[in-house]
């Protein structure tokens, strides 16, 4: 399990992990999904988070994982009802993150009008970086991401562009859940999503290493 190196974010403090599907609109469109104008949120277990310097392990279920790069917010003063203007307030730290995402079964449980568990709360398809501070982000609004597989520049975004930021998210969230500390929020992916096989390394960072992750694939 990881380690956060921020008090009170050990994994098992965790209550649960929300994910922002469909955040920016370059990646909606890469996939042939509409412009949602609420948030899309689903969540992962906890047994798919991977600390960096992990493995991603591949099961027999699919044959064609994604990665996405995305923000994760680390909880650290939970609460309901969290105003915009005071969200940012209720964050203990941000690290570089991956979304994996079994792609061909995520389409099969679309088809159906299913839940997307199968498809993204694997376990080791939530790999994690260090978390820093927010006071360590000149603008927490516009932070770099970056992916590089196998040493080639993948994705790149900012943070700048997502549809609803993330003192939104934080408020859209507590208005229908409480959160707690040590909660997770991914807050969704640029465009540049694609496949990982077996022997590739995975390296994202945030604001060019500010927050930094590196794992390997491999097949279950």
């Amino acid at each position: 399990m990881p380690h956060f190196p921020l008090s009170g974010l050990e994994p098992l403090a965790a209550h649960s992990i929300y994910c922002i599907g469909r955040n920016y609109a370059e990646h909606a469109r890469e996939l042939n999904n509409p412009i949602p104008e609420s948030p899309v949120v689903f969540t992962k277990p906890t047994a798919s988070l991977l600390a960096s310097g992990g493995t991603v392990l591949i099961p027999d279920s699919t044959d064609d994982v994604h990665h996405e790069t995305e923000l994760v917010v680390a909880i650290g003063t939970g609460g309901k009802h969290i105003p915009v203007a005071e969200a940012w307030t209720h964050v203990a730290g941000l690290a570089v993150g991956l979304d994996m995402t079994a792609r061909d079964v995520q389409s099969r449980l679309k088809e159906k009008s299913h839940p997307w568990d199968l498809a993204k709360g694997l376990d080791t398809f939530a790999p994690i970086g260090n978390f820093v501070p927010v006071a360590a982000f000149p603008n927490p609004d516009a932070i770099g991401l970056t992916l590089h597989v196998n040493g080639q520049l993948r994705q790149q975004g900012s943070t700048a562009d997502m549809l609803h930021p993330v003192p939104a998210l934080i408020a859209y969230l507590s208005r229908h859940f409480t959160l707690y500390p040590g909660d997770l929020i991914f807050t969704g992916t640029p465009a540049g999503v694609a496949r990982v096989l077996p022997g590739d390394r995975l390296e994202a960072r945030l604001a060019e290493g500010v927050s930094a992750l590196a794992v390997s694939v491999a097949r279950a």
